[in-house]
């Protein structure tokens, strides 16, 4: 039995009843007609209909990666991509920058593969800029070759955003053979990342930050360079061989079972995305983000990542007052709220607000109403 075909979404439908409970970096609120898509009946993933569904949101994440190539489509999380970016494309050496606890992962991922590592240590809640790549990768260079550099887009941890287009033009001029490979987990669908013009090879995220999906979908976004350079690396591992994705995507499925009910919400999700508009989403996220900062400042905090790379999808800010996080969780969970606390070494020194996904102007109100009457107590 097929599941009914679902209506057209409109504008209309994206803005419903919609009540934000998490202001975490994900997992995020999902829409409960995306979370109901989960409930249809059960289809052979070699069917027709689910060919036709996943060639659909194929095209539609390329659409959204801003790119022509190709858009991986696998069931894990956005590590098991980091993991898959390394395994396919690196056969020498890869150089990693480290600014925060993601990027320090995708590092410990590359040691994980018995892979070169080259380490380019950033202090963390700073940005990864072009002058470090260059200098990291002219000295990298001198020693032989380099496969490839990581870079993440946007640090969950600290809520910093790095430059990805100057980092991926420094790549070009310096060494045009290496690739480029961006962890965009927390920014992507937030802010526009322009996979193709700005010469990125590999845009990996996952599905729960501000694409607002139940967890447990991944994507990737590979350049035609990156799947010609799989070819010619050994050890790529079955499951995230962008060789075997590849021959898989040409018939709209994948080598192993996927995940059917995530590909319903999926579908139903990127239907609500473009009936948003594409300009409108980053617009907002960039909004929210502004009016988290400003509140920040104007509450007697400080905000923790550099001025200029401050994140649209997730703020950090320093504890400069001193509040128990603990305390004000436990208060705004009274009123159906959560933010993060700090990552890491920087528990209770700091904490997070996340603004990705769902977040609607009123429901800052509501949580901003909330922790002002906290911080009033």
């Amino acid at each position: 039995m097929s599941a009914p075909t679902s209506a057209p979404v409109t504008t209309a439908d994206v803005a419903t009843e919609h009540r934000q409970r998490l202001f975490i970096p994900g997992p995020t609120d999902v829409a409960s007609v995306v979370l109901a898509a989960q409930c249809a009946p059960m289809i052979g993933h070699r069917s027709d209909e689910f060919e036709a569904m996943f060639a659909k949101c194929e095209a539609q994440l390329r659409t959204l990666f801003y790119t022509t190539a190709r858009v991986y489509i696998v069931a894990a999380s956005g590590t098991g991509l980091q993991e898959a970016a390394i395994r396919n494309l690196v056969g020498g050496r890869v150089v990693c920058f480290v600014n925060g606890a993601f990027s320090q992962r995708w590092h410990d991922v590359a040691t994980g593969c018995d892979k070169q590592v080259v380490r380019v240590d950033i202090p963390w809640n700073t940005a990864v800029k072009p002058a470090q790549v260059e200098a990291a990768l002219i000295a990298a260079l001198a020693e032989g070759p380099v496969d490839a550099i990581t870079v993440v887009h946007n640090e969950t941890s600290t809520g910093v955003m790095s430059p990805i287009q100057e980092i991926a033009a420094v790549v070009r001029r310096l060494s045009p053979e290496t690739l480029v490979l961006v962890d965009a987990v927390s920014s992507f669908g937030g802010v526009r990342i322009d996979t193709d013009a700005w010469g990125l090879d590999v845009v990996l995220t996952s599905s729960q930050k501000a694409l607002a999906l139940p967890p447990g979908l991944a994507f990737a976004a590979v350049s035609d360079r990156a799947l010609a350079k799989a070819t010619t690396v050994k050890g790529r591992g079955w499951y995230f061989d962008f060789v075997k994705l590849e021959k898989s995507l040409l018939k709209n499925t994948t080598p192993a079972t996927p995940a059917i009910s995530l590909m319903r919400s999926l579908s139903v999700q990127l239907d609500r995305i473009f009936a948003e508009g594409l300009e409108a989403r980053f617009a907002r996220h960039a909004r929210l983000a502004a009016r988290t900062q400003q509140w920040a400042v104007v509450n007697g905090f400080e905000l923790m990542a550099e001025p200029g790379y401050a994140s649209p999808t997730v703020t950090t800010i320093t504890n400069t007052r001193g509040i128990s996080v603990k305390q004000l969780n436990a208060y705004l969970s009274r009123h159906d709220m959560e933010i993060s606390n700090g990552y890491g070494d920087y528990k209770d020194k700091a904490f997070r607000i996340a603004h990705m996904g769902e977040v609607q102007d009123g429901d800052l109100d509501r949580l901003f109403a909330a922790m002002e009457a906290f911080l009033a107590q």
